[in-house]
């Protein structure tokens, strides 16, 4: 396997550093820094790990896009994607490189052992509702479908560039758009939110519903309905 891990950040000054360091061990690192304006640029470079930066803040789908446009320059084949912020383990990877033999996409799940009982409220409904929709599309009985911890192979790493999203939302629509596509499975990840305050607020929880009942969303459940 030809590995870049691809990390996107905003503001993570407290721990690229160590998270890009960590990652090097299992391949390319590529970092994208989504506009921060504390040192989260100069700490990352220090790890050793190639930086872009946005000038302005366009939000993670967007800082993903970047750093996927940047690999696909070069002749990587598998693609993993953690957070700058210490929430997931990079030590963790190798177990997703393992499942990638036999599968598309790989997620690394929160629930997969049981309920995650500090996780904001906001989040857990967000993600329950993302989570049953896309089950129910892929067939496939996921447990957890905003988990920014995943590994892909690279033809599901170039559809994700077709999202219209660059948003939170982007998470949850590539994995509604690659759903009919793919082969997907889990791996079961510890998740720190012992001082992290939630970005996703009630309005947030609304646009997701929205997101759903989309004509991209609608597509795919339709098609689901005649086939039956």
């Amino acid at each position: 396997m030809n590995v870049v891990i691809i990390i996107p950040v905003f503001n993570e000054e407290k721990y690229i550093k160590d998270v890009a360091k960590k990652s090097l061990k299992y391949g390319d690192v590529i970092v994208v820094d989504d506009g921060s304006s504390d040192k989260t640029s100069e700490n990352a470079r220090f790890s050793g790990a190639t930086v872009i930066v946005h000038q302005n803040n366009k939000g993670k789908g967007a800082a993903i896009k970047t750093g996927i446009k940047q690999a696909l320059n070069n002749s990587y084949d598998t693609f993993i994607f953690l957070d700058g912020d210490g929430q997931h383990d990079p030590n963790l990877i190798p177990i997703f490189l393992e499942k990638l033999d036999n599968a598309d996409i790989v997620i690394g799940s929160r629930f997969l052992k049981g309920e995650l009982k500090n996780m904001p409220p906001q989040r857990r409904l967000s993600n329950q509702i993302t989570t049953k929709l896309i089950s129910f599309i892929s067939k496939y009985p996921l447990t957890d479908s905003q988990s920014g911890f995943r590994g892909v192979s690279k033809k599901i790493a170039e559809n994700f560039l077709s999202s219209p999203y660059d948003d939170y939302r982007f998470e949850s629509d590539v994995l509604i758009n690659s759903s009919n596509k793919v082969n997907f499975d889990e791996v079961s990840i510890p998740t720190r939110y012992s001082d992290e305050v939630s970005h996703i607020t009630k309005t947030h929880t609304i646009k997701y519903i929205i997101l759903f009942i989309s004509k991209r969303t609608l597509k795919h459940i339709i098609n689901i309905i005649i086939k039956l």
